[in-house]
């Protein structure tokens, strides 16, 4: 735990060895903050620095013994333009209704999540969909928690829940109607993000893991430039 040492003051726990969700072949280790820990928006931004992402209340980073292909990732907004593609994608998209909301705790919502989980990640950890484990997995977080709702003509297209973070916003989840393929709608979410810390004069949009191997993280590498966390430093890196 040594490169931790800034945070003394944390508890960390980790898990038992158990099968990676994303590699099939692989077993995870993951280390999590104790979460009797007091959280604040300081300290959850610099465990943000370090590589821990958010899931419901927990925050966690993968630790195992034997591999390494869970990169944290970020988008330096200041740095980033929009290729060909996320361009026409931002005005495909320009006739959507975008508000910041408090809650997503509503019918609605979790109708459209659990169509997406149903439609889309069946294979996934997440599968079967819960009004319980939608809860916990987008509940809330010390203050931090974001919600953002995308309407076409009044009708519910897309969920981004973003954390707001005292050097950053980290992208927690997008979820969003699996007909509309056409309006890459999780793409545009991440240019909405992108664009919003952007106003706020923040300088980075978290993303979470990207991992090489992994089709489902591949779409990652689509933000240019892209920053990696390895060996303790964030640094450029070109996919």
């Amino acid at each position: 735990m040594g490169k931790y040492s800034q945070l003394d003051s944390v508890r960390l726990l980790a898990t038992l060895p158990h099968p990676c969700g994303y590699l099939p072949d692989r077993e995870a280790t993951t280390v999590f903050v104790d979460p009797q820990t007091e959280v604040d928006q300081r300290l959850y931004n610099r465990l943000s620095e370090l590589g821990f992402r958010r899931s419901g209340a927990y925050l966690y980073r993968p630790q195992c013994a034997t591999c390494r292909a869970c990169v944290p990732a970020r988008v330096p907004v200041g740095l980033f333009v929009p290729d060909r593609n996320q361009r026409r994608c931002w005005k495909r998209n320009k006739d959507l209704d975008i508000f910041h909301i408090e809650s997503i705790d509503t019918d609605e919502h979790y109708e459209l999540y659990a169509r997406y989980i149903e439609q889309r990640h069946a294979d996934g950890e997440m599968y079967p969909p819960s009004r319980e484990q939608y809860r916990s997995f987008l509940s809330p977080a010390w203050g931090a928690t974001r919600y953002i709702e995308l309407r076409a003509r009044g009708r519910l297209v897309a969920v981004a829940v973003t954390d707001l973070l005292t050097a950053g916003l980290s992208a927690i989840y997008t979820f969003f109607d699996p007909d509309e393929d056409k309006r890459s709608l999780g793409s545009y979410c991440i240019l909405y993000q992108i664009e919003w810390a952007r106003r706020l004069g923040l300088p980075n949009l978290y993303l979470g893991y990207w991992i090489e191997k992994c089709h489902k993280m591949a779409y990652k590498s689509q933000f240019q430039p892209i920053e990696m966390l390895t060996e303790n430093r964030w640094s450029l890196k070109s996919l």
